[in-house]
């Protein structure tokens, strides 16, 4: 039961870190007040040409967030 608990808390920090790297990665968007104020110009085609690199970056934040949770409540369980 103790290589299961050392290899779980393994890939939790190397999720941990991940989740953080591609967090970091992400393009940042205008929104709220402030892009209100300063005339963000996100319209349905500006939209539909946000790349795919941006896409990959939310899908991998997604999963990678999906298995730390799932690492986290593993460890807890331990």
């Amino acid at each position: 039961m103790e290589v299961v608990k050392i290899i779980a808390t393994v890939l939790e920090v190397i999720a941990s870190v991940l989740l953080v790297l591609v967090v970091l990665l992400q393009s940042g968007k205008e929104s709220g007040l402030s892009g209100a104020i300063s005339g963000n110009s996100d319209s349905y085609m500006n939209k539909s040409k946000m790349g795919g690199w941006d896409k990959k970056l939310a899908s991998a934040t997604k999963w990678i967030a999906l298995v730390w949770i799932v690492l986290t409540l593993l460890l807890s369980l331990i």
